[in-house]
């Protein structure tokens, strides 16, 4: 890993991967448990994904599982571009209700650490994006919660002039201000 830094919420922080290329192509270390750890992420994660958005303006989210299902994530671009949103839902921390965002892509090589207590999500920038990203809790489907994108009250930048494609179900993601967050600071 060349660099971690920690974002304006300090627990979500955006990794820069070393990539070593050659005229065949390129090599990387795209988990390192042992370089997390020695940054303050001691995470076991147990779940790979992988999202494939066809078209620009894939918005997927605001969502998070519930404990004892809570997720943290390690998200990547290995194709395309996406700005990654993260909302602090921790009752009690001096961040609550507050958001970070930053651009994920193939061409940056970076990553970003979602930890337990976030809402998470994001939107393509780019046609034909793939999103790999590890969870440390099994898919929980009875545990999974959300939020709806366009909070008022986050006020959350998406970008300019966006024209989101979403799932019905996150269409039906109640407001920030209905959610009960389960998670404490």
């Amino acid at each position: 890993m060349a660099a971690i830094q920690a974002l304006r919420i300090p627990d979500v922080k955006v990794l820069q991967i070393d990539r070593y290329g050659d005229e065949r192509g390129f090599f990387s270390e795209t988990y390192h448990k042992r370089r997390l750890e020695e940054a303050g992420v001691r995470i076991d994660f147990v779940q790979d994904n992988h999202s494939y958005s066809q078209a620009c303006q894939t918005l997927r989210g605001l969502h998070l599982q519930a404990p004892p299902y809570a997720q943290a994530k390690l998200v990547r671009v290995p194709r395309g571009r996406i700005l990654d949103i993260c909302v602090d839902v921790r009752r009690g921390s001096p961040y609550y209700g507050q958001w970070v965002s930053a651009e994920i892509s193939a061409q940056a090589w970076n990553q970003i650490f979602v930890p337990v207590g976030f809402l998470h999500g994001f939107i393509t920038l780019e046609t034909e994006t793939e999103v790999q990203y590890k969870v440390s809790n099994h898919y929980h489907a009875e545990s999974e919660r959300g939020v709806i994108w366009n909070d008022p009250d986050l006020k959350i930048d998406w970008g300019a002039q966006i024209n989101p494609i979403l799932s019905a179900k996150d269409l039906l993601h109640p407001a920030f201000l209905d959610f009960q967050s389960p998670f404490v600071y």
